[in-house]
C-alpha cells in the first residue's frame, strides 16, 4: 500500500477520533447540567423537578436494602422531605462525584458516589452516603434516569478521598 494511503488512513482515523471526542464531551457537558440541576431540586425542596429527573419507569435498585421496586415508591416516600425543605421546616442538599462515565448521544451510565444530607429545625445533620451507578437515556433532547442503584453506604472518608 503506498504511502499515501497510509496517510488519508491516519487522517480519516484522528477526523473520527476528533468528532467522537466532541460528541462525548457535548454528552458530558449535559449530563454535568442534569446532575447540576437534580443538586438544586434537592436544595430548593422541588419535588416535581426532582421527579422528572426519572423516567416514568424508572427503578431503584438498593443492594443496600437488598430490594428492587419502581421509583415511584420511591419518590412516595422521600416527598415529606421534600415539602418540609420547600416550607424551610428543614435543609437537604445532595452532591454527586463520578468515577466512570459510558456514554453515547443518547445513553449514559454512569458510576460514582452521592452524598445526601438533611438538617432538620434543631440543627441536627443527617448524611447518608453511597456508592451508586444511574443508566440514564436522552429523549427529545431530555435526558432521565432510567435506573439507579446504590451499590452500599460508604463513610465521609471515603467521600473526601475522591
Amino acid at each position: 500500500m503506498p504511502v499515501i494511503h497510509y496517510i488519508a488512513l491516519l487522517l480519516l482515523l484522528s477526523v473520527f477520533t476528533h468528532f467522537k471526542a466532541q460528541a462525548n464531551t457535548t454528552v458530558e457537558k449535559e449530563l454535568a447540567e442534569f446532575w447540576q440541576q437534580a443538586e438544586q431540586t434537592v436544595t430548593q425542596g422541588d419535588f416535581v423537578g426532582y421527579s422528572a429527573t426519572f423516567h416514568e419507569n424508572a427503578v431503584l435498585v438498593s443492594d443496600i436494602a437488598k430490594t428492587s421496586y419502581p421509583i415511584d415508591k420511591a419518590l412516595t416516600r422521600w416527598k415529606k422531605g421534600f415539602d418540609d425543605t420547600k416550607a424551610g421546616k428543614m435543609k437537604a442538599g445532595v452532591s454527586f462525584k463520578f468515577t466512570q462515565s459510558l456514554v453515547s448521544d443518547n445513553t449514559a451510565h454512569q458510576t460514582g458516589y452521592f452524598y445526601y444530607y438533611s438538617i432538620d429545625s434543631q440543627g441536627q445533620k443527617s448524611p447518608f452516603i453511597a456508592h451508586f451507578e444511574a443508566l440514564l437515556m436522552k429523549s427529545n433532547g431530555k435526558w432521565q434516569i432510567m435506573m439507579e442503584r446504590h451499590i452500599k453506604q460508604v463513610d465521609l472518608q471515603a467521600w473526601r478521598s475522591l
